[in-house]
């Protein structure tokens, strides 16, 4: 059984002194202070002022505590928006809450990717995409690869902006200056004409516009193109 269908409470043994949401609580405080790999039963259970031991009053296992914490983010997207009646936007919105989300807390990106592993705000989660999609004429199986590839779009997306906010300057520089360099041997002249046109601003493009628009464009593909 899963650790949403067993009881919060054994039957047997003495009475838990905590309950399921604080034990959860910490584990995700720790979490956002030193990572993933920080939570362990023990830490946990540090945090609490309890013994490694009494954690398992409340789950069986590290992973299940994982799918505690991963569930209990998904519970601060906020799902009571009215839909708009556009599949494209509505989806849209709901990723860049989940990207934002994944920036808030970046051990997230580290909980180890399991297709069913659904709690039941993940399952709020998926039933809100799945509406939000009602108006486009998609078979079932269609439609849930939609949030699935909605999903790894916003841990791209974030992945994506943490690593670049920690790159050096420099770095960062040098790696531009090289790019340009190597564009402009002549020798890859579709990668210089991309190029061009993509800096012809001068400005550096905003991570959530750049999320915006790849993404809308995903999704018009999905929702609008022929579907095997």
């Amino acid at each position: 059984m899963t650790v949403w269908e067993r009881p919060a409470r054994g039957a047997r043994g003495p009475a838990p002194e905590r309950s399921r949401a604080e034990v959860t609580a910490a584990a995700v405080a720790l979490a956002d202070e030193s990572g993933l790999a920080a939570v362990t039963m023990r830490r946990v259970a540090g945090r609490l002022g309890t013994g490694p031991a009494s954690l398992y009053r409340y789950v069986s296992s590290r992973d299940e505590l994982i799918d505690l914490m991963a569930d209990a983010m998904t519970g601060e997207i906020d799902l009571t928006a009215p839909l708009g009646g556009d599949p494209v936007e509505d989806l849209l919105a709901l990723a860049s809450q989940a990207k934002a989300l994944h920036l808030s807390h970046p051990w997230l990106l580290d909980v180890p990717p399991e297709r069913l592993r659904l709690g039941p705000r993940g399952l709020d989660y998926l039933e809100h995409a799945l509406a939000a999609m009602a108006p486009a004429a998609l078979p079932g199986h269609a439609r849930l690869e939609a949030v699935a590839l909605l999903s790894g779009l916003a841990k791209l997306f974030a992945r994506t902006e943490l690593q670049a906010a920690q790159t050096s300057t420099e770095r960062h520089a040098a790696q531009a200056a090289y790019l340009t360099r190597a564009a402009a041997e002549g020798t890859r002249p579709l990668l210089a004409a991309a190029l061009a046109e993509s800096t012809a601003s001068g400005l550096p493009e905003d991570p959530q516009a750049l999320f915006e628009r790849t993404t809308r464009r995903v999704l018009a593909g999905l929702l609008t193109g022929d579907q095997l």
